[in-house]
């Protein structure tokens, strides 16, 4: 009975110690990781997949490594355009982790650093761009602030995934100004199409003028048109438009009567001195 307790402790006791070494030894690695283990300090250049993961007690240390794509936003950064407008320019930076073992030994911290990379960065860009590359060309600077970030992060076994400009906040001046110069141009195409479809309309009335011209019964056709379409407004006033040209065919048959009248009196004039002497016109002149 002592011998059976005896293997049941010792079978116990081995349990014990097997629980604390699997304990001590099997780690879990996530889909989105990788494991770097360094054994005795230095590092293994096998990455652990994902799944369990069986090290030697005391003896290795697993650190695990996010693989996925990383989200960093970058402070706003103030500086001087190309062109002499202060701005504050913010972006966002994706990237990934594509070689554990360095972004493990080579940096202490590789999100502080690409962060202050991306600062220094977007403050040379700003100075190396105009104002209005930052506002309505933002692809090419976007390109090139992602290659002075795939520089350095290479080397950090980091991928810069991609790189893009958030917001760009102007001066309250800078804003008026703008808005003035967008009002200005505003008003200027307004101008040049009012300009143009009165260009066009004396386009059209010219060429109906002449068409008018050639037949004169138009015109006042046209006239009784125009005194149809006031007059189905239930106005109490009608403003009747006169044409010069009818103005000029009374003066004209004005003129032409009035020649006419003045050459019947003279003719009357002259019957009547015949009649009161006929033989005035028969006397030899002095």
């Amino acid at each position: 009975m002592e011998v059976l307790v005896a293997v049941l402790g010792a079978l116990a006791g081995m349990a014990a110690l097997g629980g604390a070494w699997a304990a001590l030894s099997i780690r879990v690695v996530q889909q989105w990781q990788r494991g770097v283990v360094f054994r005795f300090g230095r590092v293994r250049e096998q990455i652990r997949s994902p799944g369990v993961v069986v090290l030697v007690p005391a003896v290795d240390r697993l650190r695990r490594v996010n693989v996925q794509i990383v989200t960093l936003p970058v402070p706003a950064q103030e500086g001087i355009t190309k062109d002499n407008v202060t701005v504050r320019v913010d972006a966002v930076v994706y990237f990934k982790v594509v070689d554990p073992v360095r972004a493990t030994v080579t940096v202490q911290d590789y999100q502080f650093a690409i962060s202050q990379v991306a600062q220094t960065s977007l403050r040379s860009i700003i100075g190396k761009s105009e104002l209005d590359d930052l506002l309505a060309n933002r692809e090419p600077i976007n390109q090139g602030l992602e290659l002075m970030l795939d520089s350095p992060a290479l080397g950090w076994g980091i991928q810069i995934d991609r790189v893009e400009i958030k917001d760009v906040a102007l001066p309250e001046s800078m804003k008026r100004s703008m808005a003035r110069q967008a009002e200005a141009d505003r008003e200027r195409r307004a101008r040049i199409i009012t300009a143009d479809g009165e260009y066009q309309a004396s386009k059209q009335l010219s060429e109906a003028a002449q068409i008018m011209s050639a037949t004169p019964a138009a015109l006042q056709l046209r006239l009784l048109q125009t005194v149809v379409e006031v007059a189905a407004e239930k106005n109490s006033t009608l403003v009747l438009p006169f044409p010069v040209e009818l103005l000029r065919f009374l003066e004209s048959a004005t003129e032409a009567h009035e020649s006419t009248v003045e050459a019947v009196e003279s003719a009357l004039e002259t019957e009547k001195r015949q009649a009161a002497d006929p033989g005035a016109d028969q006397r030899p002149a002095d």
